[in-house]
């Protein structure tokens, strides 16, 4: 790469940098698990992670001050937009929906064609809004059921199994 960009004089790409959260989708595999689906219409994704603290305070702990240790952890992830009606993805949430199964979702960066996280999780929220002066709306939110693994860090023997990209 030295011969490229003129030997980076000028133009030294930087290793690391701030990502666009445009290219990030939250996606859900179909019942059958035979298609990944982006969320129609998604304008927005927030991913939650936080652990328990167990408080471990007793009377003779230093100083007065509590101590404490890390707990339980979890995660869930909440995304809306604009709902994109007959959607194949918006039918498929109501289905996990209406059924209560769990669902196996996958965060991706489509403009990289990077799978980032995935796990199991429980649909807890799907609402629609349609209000008189704007476009009709959803939002959802989904409760994690056991880890969300970061699928950047796999072995390479389980990152070339993780193929699947939205339709």
């Amino acid at each position: 790469m030295a011969e490229n960009f003129d030997s980076n004089v000028y133009c030294e790409f930087p290793e690391a940098v701030a990502k666009a959260g445009k290219d990030i989708l939250i996606c859900l595999f179909n019942s059958d698990g035979s298609k990944l689906l982006a969320i129609a219409g998604q304008q927005s994704l927030t991913i939650n992670r936080s652990v328990d603290t167990v408080d471990t305070t007793s009377k003779d702990t230093k100083g007065g001050w509590k101590s404490q240790m890390a707990g339980m952890k979890e995660w869930s992830a909440d995304t809306d937009g604009a709902y994109v009606m007959g959607a194949e993805s918006h039918k498929e949430l109501q289905k996990y929906f209406t059924s209560g199964d769990l669902i196996c979702i996958k965060i991706v960066d489509i403009k990289e064609t990077k799978s980032l996280f995935g796990g199991m999780a429980v649909l807890t929220e799907y609402t629609l809004e349609a209000p008189f002066d704007d476009a009709m709306t959803y939002s959802c939110s989904f409760a994690g059921n056991g880890p969300l693994v970061d699928l950047t860090a796999l072995s390479t023997e389980a990152a070339g199994k993780v193929t699947a990209m939205p339709a």
